[in-house]
């Protein structure tokens, strides 16, 4: 299959649903194998019947032994996607040491974990595109409700621009896609967990000035752009599709 991402392997965590699942889809389209990770294998059995060139695997990305070797057992990977996360819902003073933990783990020490698994390969080669997914929700915009994911994406953008400056020479590049509020199944669960969810539906609507919450296919339209080479000039760099969530 010809495409933006012809001949390129790709390896994408988080593939379980939502963003990560829509890359997935999305890379396959564009002519790229995907190793599609997920700690729940069974979200992602139907992926094979919708594109044989992605192959679904379960993959803890909290547990650093299982990170290697999934990476080893991947063989070449030419675009890394760091999705896997976790939102967690309250202020600091409703988070816990287990909560903060959780979402540090997750959120950014997860991507510290598989992209220094997959960077002596990518850096051998002389090429390599890696996507961290981050959010607006982070250094870039304070956001209520969501202290330590917001500090664990911050961590996350700043992950992303050191990585990017210390392979700048190498060919390797490393960017960030900070999506705004973005209708996924996380997103439509914490809706209907709420004592009101229209309300709580609408509240998460109005942030986003033009009226409307992000689709999962926009962000993966965004993630094939930095995982291609039309944006080959492009690393260490930040790319927000936010709806004017924060204009």
């Amino acid at each position: 299959m010809s495409g933006r991402l012809s001949g390129k392997r790709a390896f994408v965590t988080g593939a379980g649903q939502g963003i990560g699942r829509a890359i997935a889809l999305a890379f396959a389209k564009e002519g790229a194998e995907v190793v599609a990770a997920s700690r729940t294998l069974s979200k992602m059995l139907d992926l094979p019947a919708l594109s044989p060139a992605i192959a679904p695997i379960a993959l803890d990305v909290t547990d650093a032994k299982a990170v290697e070797q999934s990476i080893a057992d991947a063989g070449r990977i030419d675009i890394l996607v760091n999705c896997a996360g976790w939102v967690h819902n309250g202020t600091l003073l409703d988070c816990s040491d287990a909560d903060w933990a959780r979402s540090l783990d997750l959120n950014v020490t997860s991507a510290f974990r598989i992209t220094r698994a997959v960077l002596p390969q990518m850096i051998s080669r002389g090429s390599g595109s890696i996507v961290n997914i981050a959010s607006v929700a982070s250094s870039i915009s304070g956001v209520p409700g969501r202290a330590a994911y917001g500090a664990s994406k911050a961590a996350l953008i700043g992950l992303t621009k050191a990585v990017a400056r210390d392979i700048i020479k190498s060919g390797v590049r490393c960017n960030a896609l900070c999506p705004g509020t973005t209708h996924t199944p996380s997103l439509e669960e914490r809706i209907q967990a709420t004592d009101d969810p229209e309300e709580t539906r609408r509240q998460f609507i109005a942030r986003q000035p033009m009226g409307r919450l992000g689709t999962v296919g926009e962000m993966a339209a965004a993630a094939v752009y930095l995982a291609s080479d039309e944006s080959a000039f492009m690393t260490g760099q930040l790319l927000v599709v936010d709806g004017g969530q924060t204009l």
